[in-house]
């Protein structure tokens, strides 16, 4: 199947999806349209389930998105979206607003979770900074990398000790930490939506670049690629993307490992079809794993995180298998 076939599959996959989410309650299913004459379900469809089904989805999408750009500016196939210390600064940012303000994640007062979200937010993009000033700046990719490995390693103890020292976060964190799409509503869809939108064409706009620099710094440089602009530019989306997921979601793992993989997997082609594909990819990974996570054990919901961390896991160990088998 060419790329035009599989982007238009993965539309149609999505709002399938995204109709049986609407349709899956703690009670098991009840369709949407059941709900009409029922102004209490109605409301239930349209304020709980409709936003928590297309907010999963674009974060997904931010993920996969992130994944892509991650993996063809560091040229690894390995390369996820937290590579720069996004989500342990998110995870800081978070453990220090609970600290601070005592206040629970699972809480739905408006400026609870408008200070979640930003201090999540702005945990992920002073990480980022913080690993572009021991990088000195974007020219070595190389050391892009190992600063950003060191900086989540050093956010994530401070995580932790910021724990051990208020204790009564614990449980609180724990939301965070594992990855939940059960405190979407409409605020976080607004946020999501305009973010995918300024990445995806900030991203596709750097596709030919990213092309370029499959062949190498000395290929692209020849090829007339500004090698520091273009790395600011994808740096810059990959951390507003990531920032921004995990802002709204926690923790979300392999979903942005994961979705380039299986684009790759099905099509052969260049970075930019495979940006938009990836997003695609993301956000019906995740949209496919909030749906699960509430109908496999209702009328209790398990952690989305978990779910991608033991699926995303599994279908690579599978990959890994496989590609061993045929060599």
């Amino acid at each position: 199947m060419k790329t035009a076939g599989w982007l238009g599959a993965l539309v149609t996959l999505s709002l399938g999806l995204m109709l049986l989410g609407v349709a899956v309650g703690s009670t098991g299913w009840s369709p949407p349209w059941s709900a009409h004459d029922d102004p209490l379900a109605w409301q239930i469809v349209w304020d709980v389930r409709a936003p928590r089904c297309l907010g999963a989805w674009l974060a997904g999408a931010l993920l996969g998105l992130a994944g892509a750009v991650a993996q063809g500016l560091f040229r690894n196939a390995l390369a996820d979206p937290y590579l720069l210390g996004s989500s342990s600064g998110a995870a800081l940012g978070v453990a220090a607003f609970l600290a601070v303000v005592g206040v629970s994640p699972a809480s739905t007062l408006w400026f609870v979770r408008l200070g979640l979200t930003g201090a999540a937010f702005a945990g992920a993009v002073l990480a980022v900074m913080l690993t572009l000033v021991l990088a000195r700046g974007v020219e070595h990719t190389l050391r892009l990398l190992l600063a950003g490995v060191v900086v989540g390693v050093v956010l994530g103890a401070l995580s932790a000790l910021t724990m051990l020292m208020v204790p009564d976060i614990m449980r609180a964190m724990q939301a965070f930490m594992l990855g939940t799409t059960g405190f979407m509503g409409w605020g976080s869809v607004m946020m999501l939506w305009p973010t995918l939108l300024v990445t995806l064409t900030l991203s596709w706009a750097s596709s030919r670049a990213l092309d370029a620099l499959s062949l190498g710094d000395a290929a692209a440089v020849s090829l007339g690629v500004r090698l520091g602009l273009v790395r600011a530019a994808l740096v810059g989306a990959l951390a507003l993307a990531t920032g921004t997921a995990v802002a709204q979601t926690g923790l979300i793992s392999f979903v942005g490992l994961v979705a380039p993989h299986l684009v790759r997997s099905r099509v052969q082609t260049t970075h930019g079809p495979l940006l938009l594909l990836s997003a695609l990819t993301g956000g019906l990974l995740l949209l496919s794993a909030d749906i699960l996570a509430r109908w496999v054990w209702a009328p209790q919901e398990l952690p989305v995180g978990v779910l991608t961390a033991v699926l995303g896991g599994g279908y690579l160990l599978w990959r890994m298998r496989r590609m061993g088998g045929v060599q």
